[in-house]
């Protein structure tokens, strides 16, 4: 088969599938327009994030039969073109989900140990550690959003640290265990000191988490967000934090990553929230280990290897 790639991946990709028989062009800089232009005779593509993958573009991929999407997210995917052109789709969750649960546990520790606020003062030759004092994650009721891949290895890493672990799935059921207990959304707000989100973007996920939603919180609890932004906005962010409904937050993906394309209120909202100490930030690189840019690859090739 002729495939395209047009985002970057790591070396090995193309070794990986010229090894079970396809022909790989690799064109990690590609434009839009340039795709349109040059897809018809592919039968594979695959992709990042760069591109959406919507009926305005497919329509000039004829020959197409799959789609790789190299990670999790699939909101810029026209899924129901997709299953009517009958176009296979293969995605690389499992290639990162051990990046992803690491990343959240991490940025949660550094927040609760105040990490990045005390290695800067010691830097600056302040000694102060009562005002470092941190929290320990033993004993905290941990609430996961989302049991698919990322909730489930979040999960497991938490297995060492002696807490209670509760999770909802609008979508799985009889999924409880030694690992977690299986509950009701209703008994997950009640009961958690640590919300983490992993759910994909979809209608029913974004702007899922309003201020009404996080005020029937039994009590305040900290917030982590590695799925994606646009299920809380900066706006509500900011309440929360104001009215002490959050305690604090890590936040890998935002509402708008792009800047540059900020509305005014965004602007606003943003600035308000960087200067939180509080809040602590990563540039959506949560499944963006060095380790996962390559274990993606293998998921991918499998699933291909396997169809075709």
């Amino acid at each position: 088969m002729k495939i395209l790639i047009i985002d970057q991946m790591h070396e090995s990709i193309i070794p990986m599938l010229e090894s079970i028989g396809h022909q790989v062009t690799y064109s990690p800089d590609i434009k839009r327009e340039e795709i349109i232009q040059s897809i018809e005779p592919f039968e594979g593509l695959i992709i990042r994030s760069k591109t959406p993958m919507d009926r305005d573009l497919l329509q000039y991929a004829p020959n197409l039969k799959f789609i790789g999407r190299a990670g999790a997210g699939l909101d810029q995917i026209d899924l129901d073109y997709m299953k009517s052109r009958s176009i296979k789709l293969f995605h690389a969750a499992k290639g990162n989900r051990d990046a992803v649960a690491e990343h959240a546990l991490g940025m949660l520790l550094s927040l609760f140990n105040h990490l990045e606020k005390a290695d800067s003062e010691v830097r600056r030759g302040i000694w102060d550690r009562e005002g470092n004092r941190g929290h320990e994650l033993a004993g905290k009721t941990v609430g996961v959003l989302g049991f698919g891949n990322m909730g489930k290895s979040f999960a497991k890493r938490l297995k060492g640290f002696r807490t209670d672990v509760l999770a909802y799935d609008k979508y799985k059921k009889n999924f409880g265990g030694k690992l977690v207990k299986e509950v009701s959304w209703e008994i997950l707000k009640e009961k958690c000191d640590v919300l983490s989100i992993h759910v994909p973007l979809t209608s029913d996920t974004r702007g899922f988490l309003t201020i009404k939603e996080i005020e029937s919180f039994a009590k305040p609890f900290w917030l982590i967000n590695t799925a994606r932004g646009e299920v809380i906005s900066f706006k509500t962010l900011n309440e929360a934090l104001d009215r002490g409904l959050l305690k604090g937050a890590v936040l890998d993906v935002l509402e708008n990553e792009k800047f540059k394309s900020f509305s005014e209120e965004q602007k606003e909202e943003f600035e308000i929230l960087a200067a939180r100490k509080n809040v602590l930030f990563s540039p959506h690189v949560a499944g963006w280990t060095f380790e996962s840019y390559e274990k993606i690859n293998k998921v991918l090739v499998k699933q291909i290897k396997k169809e075709f």
